[in-house]
């Protein structure tokens, strides 16, 4: 399991960072506006949120990035979220995130599941028990 818990220094080249993190049914991220709208709309619909809180230059989340693209894809009846913590630092901080890439599931805005680290089986487990855990009720 991979997770980066610092920025590593780099000589300014980003040419590496160019891994896809959105595509499929991920939306991205870029304001306290849109992750509140998001919220809304999924609490409305019925839908959990799993919140991928993830940076650019971290391997782990470059590494998992497409796998999380391709769950996305996989359970449609779920919002999948992707926030930069370089991008949104406060709003990250705020979150208690130590290390990424750190993922939330949310229902109806409220934490019902957490992973740290870019475990895959883990991740597919957690998702598989909140499909269970919904279809059960």
């Amino acid at each position: 399991m991979g997770i980066c818990l610092t920025k590593p220094q780099t000589d300014g080249d980003d040419s590496d960072n160019n891994v896809d993190f959105a595509g499929g049914n991920v939306n991205v991220i870029t304001t306290k506006e849109s992750w509140d709208q998001k919220l809304e709309e999924a609490s409305k619909d019925g839908k959990i949120v799993i919140a991928n809180f993830s940076a650019t230059w971290c391997g782990p989340c470059k590494m998992i990035a497409p796998f999380y693209v391709e769950l996305s894809e996989k359970y449609p009846s779920f919002v999948f979220l992707l926030i930069d913590v370089e991008e949104l630092t406060e709003f990250s901080t705020s979150w208690d995130i130590k290390a990424t890439p750190t993922f939330f599931f949310l229902r109806d805005g409220q934490q019902v599941d957490k992973l740290v680290g870019a475990n895959k089986p883990e991740l597919q487990k957690k998702i598989t028990a909140v499909v269970d855990s919904t279809t059960q009720k």
